[in-house]
């Protein structure tokens, strides 16, 4: 059986050689140093070489994971070989062209996170072993296979998203003529329910009280300290804030406003941000420190990118909340929950929220004639959180809207 630390030892020679591994798998390594994965197998009483990648982009893991898909399709009597020449022949009918053409059209509509997750689910989980085959010739257990290797590592809900994931590049194939069947629709109840989890968040007004003050004095550093005291005044998503450019911000006059573009909103759509005096004030003070840079909270030593992800879940850490308890995403939930409690109108809420409304008429009266109430509620919930701070243990009174 190979190794990582054997694979890396081994030295090119002056005649190609082979490192075995087990079930008919090993890593060929040329003069030059090329370093190829093959499977030797037998198909029809004949020997046969199937090519699995090149090492270092296809690791010892893969490689056997490629190897065991392989011989479980020789068993039931496929060549995967032949299978592979047909994939080829079929050209721009594989499953990895027709998925990649398919995410080619999804940048314009979701956001680069969101394409760069199902970009990753489709080369991680699909492509090794499904990339190469016609998408018209995979069935139901293909796609299960592929999905039971996620299900079994603990990763139920991730499961369920990458089949809600083939089930869409499976549509676009059959709009484009390359299919005739969603096969996906087929493993319905096939997967081990998902348990949906909210975001961890606190939400009694005692502790968020507690939870302002830790905030208030955080010493990290000076932008990560600004994006955690901005993050409960605006309750946008952490990846909303951590992008945020110094010009979609009006910090004068009677409306400040922050104004984000719609290609970094979850539902494609600009969202409308009122500042309270507190929020303006906290940006203002980090204005001389990054505001001749494009983004408000650039990275550490890399000012043309911006935050890392994880710096508010860390600073949340090192202020001693555990990720069971409160993450940088609980921000919204605090909010949707206090201000639902308080009596504010839940479409002004959701509307802050940014969540999708399906009623598009809706949609485009509540954006043009509610700004007015949300900023009288972002400068309300500003206040309550102060008075939160400001308060030893009893509840603050909020401001109820007029």
């Amino acid at each position: 059986m190979l190794t990582e630390t054997r694979i890396k030892a081994a030295r090119p020679k002056q005649k190609a050689y082979r490192l075995a591994d087990g079930n008919g798998l090993h890593l060929a390594i040329t003069p030059e140093g090329g370093r190829w994965w093959r499977l030797r197998y037998r198909h029809g009483g004949k020997e046969k070489m199937l090519s699995l990648g090149t090492y270092p982009e296809v690791g010892l893991a893969l490689a056997r994971e490629r190897r065991d898909d392989a011989r479980k399709r020789v068993a039931v009597g496929v060549d995967p070989s032949a299978e592979r020449k047909a994939g080829k022949a079929a050209g721009a009918d594989t499953f990895e062209v027709m998925a990649r053409e398919f995410m080619d059209r999804q940048r314009r509509k979701v956001t680069d996170s969101t394409w760069q997750r199902d970009m990753d689910q489709l080369e991680r989980i699909y492509f090794p072993t499904l990339g190469g085959k016609p998408i018209a010739s995979i069935e139901a257990p293909d796609v299960l296979a592929c999905l039971r290797r996620v299900e079994k590592a603990g990763n139920v809900e991730t499961a369920h998203r990458a089949r809600g994931l083939a089930g869409r590049v499976f549509r676009y194939a059959i709009a484009a003529g390359k299919a005739k069947h969603d096969v996906s629709a087929d493993l319905r109840g096939a997967l081990e329910p998902a348990i949906k989890k909210s975001y961890p968040a606190i939400t009694d007004p005692v502790d968020v009280g507690a939870l302002m003050r830790a905030v208030d004095g955080y010493t990290g550093h000076p932008v990560a300290t600004a994006a955690l005291k901005l993050a409960p005044l605006v309750f946008v998503r952490p990846g909303e804030l951590r992008k945020a450019e110094w010009a979609e911000f009006n910090l004068e006059g009677d409306e400040p406003l922050w104004r984000i573009p719609a290609e970094k909103m979850k539902a494609r759509r600009e969202h409308l941000v009122p500042l309270s005096a507190q929020a303006v004030a906290i940006l203002k003070e980090l204005q001389p420190l990054t505001g001749h840079r494009s983004y408000v909270f650039p990275a550490i030593g890399q000012a043309d990118r911006p935050m890392s992800e994880n710096t508010l879940g860390a600073a949340l850490l090192r202020m001693g909340y555990a990720r069971e308890a409160m993450v940088a995403h609980g921000f919204r939930s605090m909010a949707s929950t206090l201000l639902n409690e308080q009596g504010w109108h839940p479409d002004v809420i959701e509307l802050q929220l940014a969540h999708k409304d399906r009623d598009e008429t809706r949609r485009t009266y509540n954006r043009a004639a509610r700004l007015p109430e949300r900023r009288k509620m972002m400068t309300a919930w500003a206040d309550y959180l102060d008075g939160l701070k400001a308060s030893t243990g009893n509840v603050v009174p909020f401001k109820r809207p007029a």
